[in-house]
């Protein structure tokens, strides 16, 4: 898997089909040779010395001129020593030495998976995998750069990641410190990346590089609603089943940045990791920071390959959970059939309700705690409202137990209100910048996890309160980004730590929490999708995708976030109709079509269904727990995205043994005289033969245009394709199901 070649200096890392080849520059620095299928060979005549002018040389290499930091490929690029592109590394020294020159120390070839202090990264599991170290040095500050791979063979992922060292005799400042550096010095490529903002999360968007630098980043202290900490670079002919993609992802959940530059020859240049914005590190002598890791992957068969391969590597060997692998139960929020209007007895009615549609698992949201009436006040006091429920949170739980439910509790850990006990206590335990009045989110503050006490604080709370009470499942959320990046227990010249800081102390927070309760299931939330991120999936085995409900919108939310994100990741809930967020009406089958394209619960009131509609839940939830197998491990496909064109969302899922196939339509609009709604399958097996077990219709009056007991080759579903019925009707769906016909 790790092979280094002596004579020629290279470093090659295999895995079943990618191969990743280094090489040790005549001067020392680490130099980047190719990243692509399996091959045989040394890539370093692609190295191509060429003097562009005013690109200068290393002090050994003057008299050629020919070769520069400017033009090579590079594994880990520096600032302020001869390459005037993106840098992965900004330091200055004490003494104002700017910048470091990096050149090979040495290198270690070790099996097993390296791992990083204080933050997620990915685990072994039942992989052999290896890890390669090489340390760079420069001579002049003592900083050290140890850079990381783990090479997962069967997965196809090759994880980068980096410490950094100072080993001299002064103080150094870290102004910017990337995780990966990929140089890809020939060809022509496009970035897809997922924008978005509150309620409309990972937009997808593909676009063509410049000459010149593009960015796509988040400062708010959290990986956010606006920009995902993944990106894809790919051919500009590449198609969900063809063409070549390379992958990057971040396994973190604040500040982060990712650079992509062409730059004047045509090479094109990503770097990727923590934000340099509000960043700075302080390493006194013997200290060392460890960067957030990347997961890397390339494929030649397209972007569908590319998210199976991050969908299952997450499942595998990210998500730390036991429910990573586990079916989970369908449940019931209480936020839209309550809001902060309830007491016990107006819950235990709901969860009745529920629990006689089949609902498994009843989640109590905001409002349970402190003087919680309202957002303006009560974050902090997580001690149970006496006057919602006189008998105790205990009593209440215990009783939905009793109806043979799970019990779920939302919770908001990382905020407090400034009108809380809490506050008037410790108010410098919020951050604040002293002698100004904060910024206001949500009516809001944010707690300052950089402080032990509040990370201890919070860590005594919760742990106390998932012992005294019967908790299933958390919902944790964070409902406002990071501002006033000032903690009070930090001196003057560390503040520019804040932001990293507080994500390391939420990790600490979670890390002890799951661990000491494997057996609560932990959902993700930060206002919906604003927190969606490989690294709190390692703590959370499933995440809240968006505040919005509406089966329409959540088309392109969901299909965004399934490029890299697995999809029993995907919290995904029926709400009420019309919805609360956009006013639209959606028929109840439409909303349970969009909600099993992820995890499947309800946002919504029983008593305000009619009889028609709560048996129609009923059969929803029986057809999703003979589907959630299908759903949860099969291979997840996007057939078709909406356009003007063709107003409808398709996708597939097929089973790993390719003996189930689960095919969803959802129509965003109808036109009278419609073209013929004709999709072509994919992942089949081509020469099996399938044949449809159940087709259901939502919104609309159809039928199959076909004999119903219609045998299908593989092959034919997916070359020549299938033709839907017509459908009309105010956002009109279809469910068809084929298994492979034996005998």
């Amino acid at each position: 898997m790790i092979q280094y070649n002596r004579l020629e200096k290279t470093f090659t890392l295999t895995t079943e089909k990618t191969m990743y080849q280094m090489q040790i520059g005549p001067a020392g620095h680490l130099l980047h040779l190719y990243y692509g299928p399996v091959t045989d060979g040394c890539f370093d005549y692609l190295q191509l010395p060429r003097d562009c002018g005013f690109s200068p040389n290393p002090y050994e290499l003057q008299e050629g001129r020919g070769w520069s930091l400017d033009t090579q490929a590079q594994e880990y690029s520096t600032a302020g020593t001869g390459d005037f592109r993106l840098a992965s590394l900004e330091t200055e020294s004490a003494q104002g030495i700017p910048g470091a020159d990096l050149r090979y120390v040495s290198h270690e070839i070790r099996p097993g998976k390296y791992q990083l202090e204080g933050m997620p990264s990915a685990f072994a599991g039942e992989e052999t995998v290896q890890t390669l170290s090489v340390v760079l040095a420069d001579a002049a500050t003592g900083i050290q750069a140890e850079l990381l791979y783990g090479v997962f063979p069967h997965r196809n992922v090759i994880t980068r990641a980096v410490r950094i060292h100072n080993r001299g005799t002064a103080s150094v400042r870290l102004n910017r410190a990337a995780s990966a550096c990929l140089d890809l010095p020939f060809g022509d490529w496009q970035l897809v990346h997922f924008h978005g903002r509150h309620t409309m999360e990972r937009q997808p968007e593909r676009i063509s590089l410049m000459n010149g630098v593009q960015t796509v980043s988040s400062s708010r202290g959290a990986s956010s609603h606006q920009h995902n900490p993944f990106v894809i670079l790919c051919q500009p002919d590449a198609a969900d089943r063809f063409g070549t993609c390379y992958g990057m992802m971040l396994v973190y959940s604040g500040n982060h940045r990712t650079d992509v530059e062409v730059d004047q020859a045509g090479a094109t240049r990503a770097v990727m990791g923590i934000s340099d914005s509000n960043f700075s590190w302080t390493l006194e002598p013997g200290e060392a920071f460890e960067t957030p890791e990347v997961l890397l992957t390339f494929t030649q068969e397209g972007l569908d390959d590319l998210s199976h391969l991050y969908h299952r590597f997450i499942q595998h060997n990210v998500c730390r959970s036991r429910y990573a692998l586990e079916r989970r139960p369908v449940l019931l929020n209480s936020w839209e059939a309550a809001y902060m209007d309830f007491d016990a007895e107006k819950l235990l009615r709901i969860a009745r309700d529920a629990k006689s549609l089949g609902v498994e698992l009843f989640v109590i949201d905001d409002g349970w705690f402190g003087n919680r009436d309202d957002d303006f006040r009560g974050l902090g006091d997580w001690f149970v409202n006496e006057k919602k429920f006189p008998k105790g949170l205990k009593s209440l739980l215990d009783s939905i137990h009793g109806l043979g439910m799970k019990t779920g509790l939302w919770l908001e850990p990382e905020m407090i209100s400034e009108d809380s006990e809490l506050y008037r206590r410790h108010p410098d335990w919020a951050l604040t910048v002293p002698g100004r009045k904060p910024t206001i989110g949500r009516s809001q503050l944010v707690l300052d996890l950089t402080r032990e006490d509040v990370l201890e604080w919070l860590y005594e709370t919760f742990a106390g309160l998932i012992r005294e009470n019967p908790i299933d499942y958390i919902k944790w959320d964070m409902n406002r980004h990071l501002t006033d990046l000032y903690s009070h227990s930090l001196p003057a010249g560390r503040q520019g730590e804040v932001t990293h800081r507080y994500v390391l102390g939420l990790y600490a927070l979670l890390e002890r929490l799951t661990q000491e309760f494997p057996d609560v299931l932990f959902e993700g939330c930060s206002g919906g999708g604003g927190r969606f991120d490989a690294g709190m999936l390692a703590y959370h085995p499933q995440i809240w995708c968006s505040d919005n409900t509406d089966p329409i919108a959540r088309l392109s939310i969901q299909e965004g976030t399934s490029y890299g994100y697995p999809i029993p990741a995907v919290g995904s809930h029926v709400s009420a109709s019309p919805n609360h967020q956009t006013g639209r009406r959606t028929p109840l089958g439409t909303r349970g079509v969009a909600a099993m394209a992820g995890t499947f619960g309800y946002e919504l009131d029983p008593a305000q269904l009619t009889e028609e509609e709560r048996e129609e839940v009923r059969q929803q939830i029986r057809q999703y727990h003979t589907w959630q197998d299908l759903i949860r491990e099969g291979d997840y496909y996007r057939i078709q995205s909406a356009n003007a064109v063709r107003p409808y969302t398709a996708w597939q899922f097929v089973s790993q043994d390719k003996e189930e196939v689960l095919l969803s339509v959802v129509l965003a609009g109808v036109t009278s005289n419609p073209r013929p709604l004709h999709l072509q399958l994919k992942g089949l097996d081509p020469k099996a033969r399938y044949q449809i077990a159940s087709a259901d219709f939502y919104g609309c009056k159809a039928e199959l245009p076909h004999a119903p007991d219609r045998v299908f080759t593989g092959g034919e579903l997916m070359h020549g394709g299938y033709t839907l019925p017509i459908l009309l009707g105010d956002y009109p769906s279809a469910q068809i199901y084929w298994k492979k016909v034996t005998g």
